[in-house]
């Protein structure tokens, strides 16, 4: 299927990884509340999957590519490959649903249906159904004499037949998500509760629902689909760039389905209906599936239990430089920080952003946000600025993928309050997480702070994805950041940099350029190594590159939490390449490389996975980290994640997450460093 055998397909690798979620879902020692809502992540994580890598592969099968020179694959028998894949996961999936049931249940925790609710029950679904369902249901009789309703790929609906002696009829009901949780806490009964779906609860109102109806029975049946959700841009030379985004916007929701999962047990005459009038045929990935889908909603699955069914809460830690009553920018001025998320605050970086609103001395904001909050303390913050006379540069983003609503809210926003709003470098994305704040002196002279992130400066996937950010007022990166937001307002002018590393211009050849230095040190008898932190391995370019490091002897440990390419351990290829992957609590976010350079190691934190859309088609950043002390803090988490034991899976050819087996003692990294960052001990192990 591959382009070169010792190249893993990324689509099959992602499979790999969701599958370590599902894992993480199956194991007795997570919190069982933990557990339904790792099977809510894992479903999230398949509908983006279909959404936009299923939906790529579609269209070249629609364009009858056969092994193609962009992906090197069939795309048909990838299809196939994949539609095997996620079947297996559904199957798995279905078991683990199973049997936290039946756990939750010894709990004292009932997830009823509308076939076992008690009359008391009974009685609380029928004033529910009056009060609150009735009122925003919309019940859709089909016809054929009718235009099919189109189906949003967001939404969970409940394909209905109805008959009588007569005939048969059939209809579709969307869940009022919008309007009405999915999940309904019941009265409690002695020592149990309980907990039913909205699903149900319609299902058992069918009757009351077509009651005007002249049929006899009903049965309900869920079903789903999912779109393409890749953005058409026209090219009306009349229009601004937000508003062909906002129209790509609107089009995603008509996009072409991809994915359309069905409760298996639904009648054929039914289940055939349904295809004929959505125009799915046979080589559409149709998904016989369980009785609920959109299971993404079971990330915010109640915990109406104990307290020990869901993690125990670990506060924010607070950093000692950003303790009240100092000026932080002051700090930053004195000694170069590294923030670790979500271990430490985020409300640090909101603090940051406000002084910088309220300093009389400061006279500059520049940030580039790729991925923003619907409702952000950061943009409160940089509005705030406005207010304040400070003149504030943001770039946003608006083709990040999912977020672009929020990210056109805010651009309209700031542009109010009187911002100068940059929507990036035409044909590329701004990837890159950057902070810079100019700020007189006492010469009433300009000088720099600057912020730069593995991540996105947003509240919310900061208390979930474990990123570093670096403060610091080192004159040189400062002035190399702001060349690079100079270059996003200017792209045509050339810019030069020493120090920090940026993609399209440079970052592929600096990569190669430090590998190579690795391998002449191993030809030269020298101590070896590079460590590398990423989300992603993709790119075939350097993955030969780091297999040519490995047969020349160079040392090489990879942390990759997603997509990995690279075969690791195959003798006479990559035997010098160990490689793991850490599913835990929280999403490992950060990029972090640290190259031997014979004894002077180098350590850079980055935006940028190892892809060829971060590469060669995004603005990306890596800054190097010069400070001593924040080079071993680096180090020791480095160090730590490879202690891991628990959480920690191996990477290898066959991609079975095999949990790695290391030490008498077990490890979970991250909680092991939440301990030492609330001790502050991190530099000292």
């Amino acid at each position: 299927m591959n382009k070169k055998p010792d190249i893993l397909n990324r689509e099959l690798s992602w499979l790999a990884f969701n599958h370590s979620v599902l894992q993480e879902a199956a194991d007795p020692s997570v919190p069982l509340i933990e557990r339904i809502r790792f099977l809510g992540i894992f479903s999230n994580n398949l509908d983006e999957f279909f959404k936009v890598r299923v939906a790529s592969v579609r269209r070249l099968i629609e364009l009858n590519i056969n092994k193609n020179k962009i992906t090197g694959v069939d795309p048909k028998r990838l299809m196939n490959q994949i539609q095997k894949t996620v079947i297996i996961h559904q199957q798995f999936f279905d078991e683990i649903y199973e049997e936290i049931n039946k756990e939750l249940k010894q709990e004292g925790i009932h997830i009823i249906n509308e076939r076992s609710l008690s009359e008391k029950q009974s009685a609380f679904i029928n004033d529910f159904f009056v009060e609150k369902l009735l009122p925003v249901l919309a019940p859709i009789m089909l016809s054929d004499s009718r235009p099919f309703p189109r189906l949003k790929d967001k939404s969970i609906y409940l394909a209905v037949k109805l008959t009588n002696r007569k005939e048969t009829n059939y209809a579709l009901i969307e869940l009022p998500r919008k309007t009405l949780p999915r999940f309904i806490e019941l009265p409690k009964e002695e020592d149990n509760r309980y907990i039913i779906l909205l699903d149900d609860i319609i299902r058992a109102k069918l009757k009351d629902i077509f009651r005007i109806l002249p049929f006899t029975e009903f049965k309900a049946f869920t079903i789903k689909i999912t779109r393409d959700a890749e953005l058409d841009i026209d090219n009306d030379l009349t229009k601004s760039f937000l508003e062909k985004i906002s129209k790509g916007v609107m089009a995603r929701k008509k996009g072409q389905p991809v994915r359309f999962v069905y409760d298996k047990r639904i009648p054929r005459d039914l289940l055939l209906y349904l295809k004929k009038r959505l125009k799915i045929d046979n080589e559409d990935n149709m998904i016989p599936g369980g009785i609920y889908h959109n299971f993404k909603d079971f990330m915010e699955f109640p915990n109406i239990g104990a307290k020990r069914l869901e993690y125990q809460k670990l506060n924010p830690v607070k950093h000692p430089a950003f303790t009240p009553g100092n000026r932080i920018i002051n700090n930053i001025f004195k000694e170069d920080f590294l923030l670790y998320y979500p271990y430490h605050n985020f409300s640090h970086f909101i603090s940051l952003l406000r002084e910088a609103a309220l300093d009389p001395e400061v006279i500059s904001v520049q940030i580039t946000l790729y991925r923003v909050a619907m409702f952000s303390m950061v943009m409160n913050s940089l509005i705030n600025a406005c207010l304040n006379g400070k003149e504030v540069t943001v770039v946003i983003e608006l083709q990040a993928r999912f977020d672009e609503n929020s990210n056109i809210y805010w651009s309209k926003k700031l542009e109010e309050a009187g911002a100068k709003v940059l929507f990036g470098v035409p044909g590329l994305k701004v990837h890159a997480k950057i902070l810079l704040i100019g700020r007189k002196n006492h010469k009433n002279k300009t000088e720099y702070i600057s912020g730069i992130s593995t991540g996105n400066f947003h509240e919310g996937t900061a208390k979930v994805y474990s990123d570093v950010t670096l403060f610091t007022a080192n004159k040189k990166i400062c002035k190399e950041v702001k060349s690079v937001f100079n270059f996003i307002e200017f792209p045509f002018k050339p810019i030069y940099l020493r120090h920090l590393i940026t993609s399209p211009n440079q970052m592929r050849n600096k990569l190669y350029s430090l590998i190579d230095n690795e391998v002449k040190n191993a030809k030269e008898g020298k101590n070896a190594y590079f460590i590398l932190k990423i989300n992603n391995l993709v790119d075939q370019k350097l993955i030969l590159k780091i297999y040519e490091a490995s047969q020349s002897g160079v040392d090489i440990t990879l942390i990759i939490r997603g997509i990995c390419s690279l075969k690791p351990g195959v003798p006479g290829l990559s035997e010098n390449i160990t490689a793991i992957r850490i599913v835990g609590r929280f999403l490992e976010h950060s990029r972090i490389f640290i190259f031997g350079n014979n004894g002077q190691e180098l350590y850079y934190i980055s935006s940028a996975d190892w892809m060829p859309r971060n590469l060669d088609h995004r603005v990306e950043v890596a800054s190097p980290v010069y400070d001593p002390k924040l080079q071993n803090e680096l180090k020791n988490l480095i160090n730590l994640l490879l202690s891991d034991n628990t959480k920690a899976r191996v990477l290898n050819d066959v991609q079975d997450n095999k949990y790695r087996k290391i030490g008498s003692k077990p490890v979970n990294s991250q909680i092991e460093l939440y301990k030492l960052l609330k001790n502050n001990n991190l530099r000292t192990i």
